[in-house]
């Protein structure tokens, strides 16, 4: 049974996208953060019983969902004026964790990918952070499509932890979250508030209980271990920052 046939069978949820067997909107307690978070989600993300996005931005109150390919400006996906110098965009691109620091779990890097040597003072005043929602071929696709991505700070993730997706779903690379363990770690990290980390894995954990306990009973279908499209190759690999 295919994700989307699961979905017909149930009411879907207008907030999260999520059918009922799966929802946990009424028990999710939105997070007041200050540093803001825009998820700009690729059109054909395919993932609509284990992706987090909406769930994401259900959790926290300064929080924005968009979908498309691109937008002129980030003043036009936020529906805001914004300047993108004081926003980091969530993207490693052709990074690779052994050069990240390993006493770091939210890292910034330069134009090409390396380290910057200061990074308290480059995380310092950050107004917001923007994380691409889907594989990595349609992340790579977002970051391409919109050029004012690149006058933003670029943040690659180290995490300690593993994501709570554990079998359900297997990434080619170690320091892959969900998007609402990206969203978690890296506003927890940039205002030094553990109890945003500790909120978003939450009401993750429930989704992930909801969805074991609906697939024992047969109203959701079993998981795809790998999702290949998410796969760098070596004819394709995630460009460096331009």
């Amino acid at each position: 049974m295919a994700e989307h046939d699961a979905g017909r069978q149930a009411a879907i949820c207008p907030h999260c996208a999520k059918p009922d067997f799966l929802c946990v909107c009424e028990i999710v307690e939105p997070v007041a953060n200050q540093v803001a978070l825009l998820v700009l989600q690729h059109p054909q993300e395919q993932d609509r019983l284990l992706g987090t996005a909406r769930l994401a931005v259900r959790a926290l109150s300064n929080a924005q969902l968009r979908i498309g390919l691109s937008w002129p400006s980030l003043s036009k996906a936020l529906g805001r004026e914004a300047n993108p110098s004081e926003w980091a965009i969530l993207y490693l691109g052709a990074a690779h964790a052994k050069v990240l620091p390993r006493d770091r779990e939210v890292i910034v890097l330069d134009k090409n990918g390396v380290v910057l040597p200061d990074q308290d003072r480059a995380l310092a005043g950050l107004k917001g952070v923007v994380i691409l929602d889907g594989s990595w071929a349609q992340a790579k696709t977002l970051w391409w499509r919109n050029p004012w991505v690149l006058k933003a700070k670029r943040l690659a993730l180290n995490p300690k932890q593993a994501s709570l997706y554990g079998a359900l779903r297997r990434e080619p690379r170690r320091e892959a979250l969900s998007t609402i363990e990206a969203a978690a770690l890296a506003l927890s990290r940039l205002e030094r508030r553990p109890e945003i980390k500790a909120a978003l894995r939450g009401d993750f954990s429930l989704m992930l209980e909801k969805y074991r306990a609906a697939l024992a009973c047969g109203l959701a279908p079993a998981p795809t271990p790998t999702r290949q499209s998410r796969r760098p190759t070596k004819k394709s690999p995630l460009p460096p920052r331009a």
